[in-house]
Formats: structure tokens, C-alpha cells, sequence
């Protein structure tokens, strides 16, 4: 649970690295929320798709309201430190935080966002630069980096 929640600490820190632990177990954790968000609304839908009535704007009830304002509010709670954990795995890598400003702009344009989106996911699987590299020290603790040690 530590790791999941290290980039809500980290909130606005797009400075240092972050280690593949740190960023995906806070991507499970947002996984997780937004599950239980989307199950809420979902549940809230259920009576009206089980009695085979399309749901309308008028038929939605608190229980869907509830859950859409939660999501939302958690989107914008997360959006800062998702973007600095983020640029901070991709320093790991030793690669500008801008780069994810070009994943953006190059996942908006059809089948090459596709493209560019697999991409940065085997990017973020990728493990860390080993020892310090321009962005700090080894997140893993590896400060004491030899070559052919």
C-alpha cells in the first residue's frame, strides 16, 4: 500500500525518479478506484437494463449521479501527481518528462496513437537507467555503480 500511495505524496514533484514498482502499483491503485466508481454507476443501471428499458438522462438515479461525481472528483485530485509520476518514470529511463507531451499530442492521431501508445506502454515496463543519471540518484539504491563490477 506504501507504493501505491508514494505519488500522492510526491504530489507535485516532477523533479528525481520513480522506480516501475512505484508507477504501476499507483496505476493499480487508480484501476482499483476507478473500478469501484464504475461499478457504482454501473449498479445504479442495473434494474433498468435488466427490465430491458434503455436508460434515458430522466432515468438515472442518485446512485449513478454519486459515483460520476466521485470519478470525477478523483480524476482531478490524481491528474497532478499521475502526471509527475509519469514524468518521473520516464526521467528513470533518462528521458525528458516532454516526451509524454509528444505521447499526447502523437496518441490523438488515428492509427498512429495506437502505435505510439504501445509504445510508451513497453517504455514504462522497461527497467530503470542503473546507477545515477541525470535526473538523480538510482531509485533502487544503486548509487555505488561500477562498470564490470
Amino acid at each position: 500500500m506504501e507504493w501505491m500511495l508514494m505519488p500522492l505524496r510526491r504530489y507535485a514533484e516532477f523533479s528525481g525518479r520513480s522506480r516501475r514498482k512505484e508507477y504501476w502499483m499507483f496505476a493499480l491503485l487508480m484501476f482499483i478506484v476507478y473500478a469501484i466508481g464504475g461499478g457504482l454507476m454501473f449498479s445504479a443501471l442495473w434494474p433498468m437494463i435488466t427490465a430491458g428499458v434503455t436508460p434515458t438522462a430522466e432515468s438515472f438515479t442518485a446512485g449513478f449521479y454519486v459515483g460520476a461525481g466521485l470519478l470525477g472528483i478523483i480524476t482531478l485530485a490524481i491528474f497532478i501527481p499521475a502526471l509527475a509520476v509519469t514524468v518521473r518514470r520516464l526521467h528513470d529511463r533518462d528521458m525528458s518528462g516532454w516526451w509524454y507531451l509528444g505521447v499526447i499530442i502523437l496518441g490523438q492521431v488515428p492509427y498512429l496513437g495506437a502505435l505510439v501508445q504501445l509504445g510508451f506502454l513497453v517504455l514504462m515496463c522497461l527497467p530503470g537507467t542503473p546507477g545515477p543519471n541525470r535526473f538523480g540518484p538510482d531509485p533502487k539504491g544503486g548509487d555505488s555503480f561500477e562498470a564490470f563490477a
